[in-house]
């Protein structure tokens, strides 16, 4: 597979990476093409691994040192298995046309009973992926589907999410989604999904699966009819070069905007798996955040959230480039290994492997990084991982801001628009010596801010494994 026509791997950056989050390929049998697309732990520490190719597999010794795994086929025949799920001893395999629970009824490792959940959306063919969760804290799978061809929805509730209760029952949820790449649950419980850029969607980005609420995309307003617990349906949104979906939100209160915005290819290029950091410290110190995958980039992404209000908002933080293909599958496990999974079949990959099982381990050094960017009425608030140079990080000529959003359109994606250059006019650190109030004129809703922070050190000289934060502004705090 060719390598992506995109900025190839910086490797003095992944060389420091590598200093902080160790990576390491797990080796695959020759004999089994394993294109990962999901991954969950189970209660005995076992991972389960879903396929493109349809197949189950469980696996232990991922989390050895050295790594020993072995594979076992759970089940086969499946459709792109994109989501799994354990509950009392069954899994629950989300593939493209059901979610499946798998159980091995004569304990002979190999999975006896398919049984339909639910298969209460339509199924066509080609691009209509479907993504599945965890089971949330009501108890509940959410889907979310692809449009048709990524364009259209000429099958039942394509462009939507809906919950799958433990009896099966389909409950549509939300409307508006394109091109979702991963479902994922955030530590307060709430449920979000990537999206992908294209028409209706300037760029990549994670967004708040609110119930009620519309992603974006109006094509997949016809299937309102069948959902009666979606209230009524939105106004068709307009569009065009001159409108800005934030300002449209005021017109259709039903829109949901962005939580984080992924800036195209200075972050990612096509956001997949979500995965909630519940290591409990074991994969450093970023506990209870979220990592989004990239499939093109091959690479992984953190983002810090915050809620304002009702809104969700907050900001993306380059984490762990340089992986083999494209990242598709995500799972932490409670010993604290990123496990990541993909391949590179259909699309290019910046990752030149066709696929790849690989592991990230913390190696115990915590990384000079902003761990968190809170919002502020007048500015923001940075807590960094580690203490930094008191003069240095109080001096507002160390941070530098831009600020640009994105045309809401239904032509595929959108440049940066409408920038702006805010003006930091103080920098004060907290005796603590790890947070910094960064007073801001300038800030503006509906818009990223790009920070960047070349001239924060550490006391000793070092500089920020990623001086670059990227912030979604929504809504500010009263």
């Amino acid at each position: 597979m060719e390598a992506a026509k995109v900025t190839p791997v910086d490797p003095n950056l992944a060389a420091r990476e590598q200093v902080y989050y160790r990576m390491q390929t797990l080796v695959v049998p020759w004999t089994v093409t394993l294109e990962a697309s999901s991954l969950v732990e189970l209660p005995d520490g076992r991972v389960a691994i879903g396929t493109r190719r349809g197949d189950v597999f469980l696996a232990t010794g991922l989390d050895e040192d050295p790594p020993r795994p072995k594979y076992q086929l759970f089940a086969s025949g499946l459709h792109e298995v994109f989501g799994l799920a354990e509950k009392n001893g069954a899994l629950y395999a989300t593939q493209q046309c059901e979610v499946t629970r798998l159980v091995d009824e004569n304990g002979d490792g190999r999975a006896d009973l398919f049984e339909t959940v639910s298969d209460a959306w339509g199924f066509g063919g080609e691009h209509e992926f479907t993504y599945g969760s965890i089971f949330d804290r009501d108890g509940n799978l959410w889907v979310a589907h692809c449009l048709t061809g990524s364009y259209t929805s000429k099958h039942p509730f394509r462009g939507w999410a809906q919950r799958i209760t433990t009896d099966g029952r389909s409950i549509p949820t939300c409307s508006g989604l394109r091109s979702p790449g991963g479902v994922g649950i955030n530590a307060a419980g709430d449920v979000f999904y990537t999206e992908n850029q294209g028409p209706w969607n300037g760029a990549c980005g994670l967004k708040h699966l609110k119930p009620q609420g519309f992603m974006g995309h109006p094509i997949s307003f016809p299937w309102y009819d069948r959902a009666p617990g979606m209230g009524p349906r939105p106004e068709v949104p307009r569009g065009g070069r001159d409108y800005r979906q934030h300002e449209e939100a005021k017109r259709v209160p039903q829109l949901v905007p962005p939580a984080v915005v992924f800036p195209y290819k200075k972050m990612g290029q096509s956001a997949s798996a979500i995965m909630l950091d519940v290591s409990q410290g074991r994969f450093g110190p970023f506990a209870n955040q979220l990592f989004v995958g990239d499939y093109t980039l091959s690479l992984v992404m953190r983002v810090w959230l915050e809620k304002v209000g009702e809104v969700y908002q907050g900001a993306c933080f380059p984490f762990r480039q340089g992986f083999a293909t494209g990242v598709i599958g995500l799972a932490v496990t409670r010993q604290g290994h990123l496990i990541t999974g993909g391949c590179s079949r259909g699309w290019p990959t910046r990752g030149t492997k066709p696929y790849s099982l690989q592991r990230l381990s913390w190696t115990g050094k915590a990384p000079l990084e902003v761990q968190e960017m809170r919002i502020m009425p007048d500015g923001f608030q940075l807590l960094f991982t580690r203490a930094v140079d008191r003069k240095v990080a109080s001096d507002p000529a160390s941070y530098r801001m831009t600020t640009y959003t994105y045309r809401y359109q239904k032509t595929y994606g959108s440049p940066e628009v409408d920038h702006s250059k805010p003006t930091i006019t103080s920098a004060r650190l907290a005796e603590d010596g790890r947070t910094v109030r960064l007073s801001v004129d300038g800030l503006r809703i509906g818009h990223v801010h790009e920070l960047h922070l070349d001239g924060v050190r550490s006391p000793d000289g070092e500089r920020l494994l990623h001086p670059v934060a990227y912030y979604t502004l929504n809504a500010l705090p009263r």
